[in-house]
């Protein structure tokens, strides 16, 4: 479980550079392209990020691969807080940029957060299922800017996001927690269509 969380922890730190080099952009369409880095590496070098994972839980789902899944969630989360923590500290324009988007998103109704973290969710296992389906790319260069300039929520981005901002209360938990539940929604959703489609 440690390789695990340790793994977890390597991908949020890599989801973190794709925030970073995002909230750098000044153009949005590059900087949604550009966060495109985080899952392409994540994927060749082969690391734990729940929402690459959660969708192909209807595939194994015993509890040892719940422990997995969860250990790597928790180093998602370790990975993002400490890269969100250092960078805020060391380059305040990337916290004032933090800040603006992290006000913005808790300005949403619960239940639109809901359905912009179920569709993420979708667009994350089809780049993830494209990449080991296929051994391509394309997946993950298509879906990452599609769900970042559609609004999508992604739960261990919004982590890092928080984290390099100064907002930090008990509604961005929940937010979270509401992002994380849309974001396993859509990815399970998908997946088991798909698998109906195929049987």
């Amino acid at each position: 479980m440690l390789k695990k969380t340790v793994s977890g922890i390597l991908s949020g730190i890599l989801v973190s550079i794709g925030g970073a080099v995002f909230l750098a952009c000044e153009n949005r369409v590059v900087g949604a392209v550009m966060f495109s880095v985080a899952l392409l590496s994540i994927c060749y070098m082969g690391y734990s990020l729940y929402t690459g994972k959660i969708g192909f839980m209807t595939e194994k789902h015993d509890r040892e691969a719940f422990r997995i899944l969860l250990f790597g969630l928790l180093g998602n989360v370790i990975g993002t807080v400490l890269s969100g923590l250092v960078l805020k500290l060391s380059i305040p324009s990337m916290r004032e940029a933090a800040n603006t988007l992290a006000e913005g998103k808790l300005l949403q109704p619960w239940y639109g957060t809901l359905v912009r973290g179920f569709f993420c969710g979708i667009l994350m296992y089809l780049a993830v299922g494209i990449f080991r389906g296929h051994k391509t790319p394309v997946g993950i260069l298509f879906c990452i800017p599609v769900f970042i300039l559609s609004g999508f929520e992604h739960s261990i981005a919004d982590v890092f996001y928080f984290a390099c901002s100064d907002v930090l209360n008990l509604k961005t938990i929940l937010f979270i927690l509401l992002v994380i539940l849309g974001n396993t929604l859509g990815s399970l959703a998908i997946s088991w269509m798909s698998g109906f489609v195929k049987k």
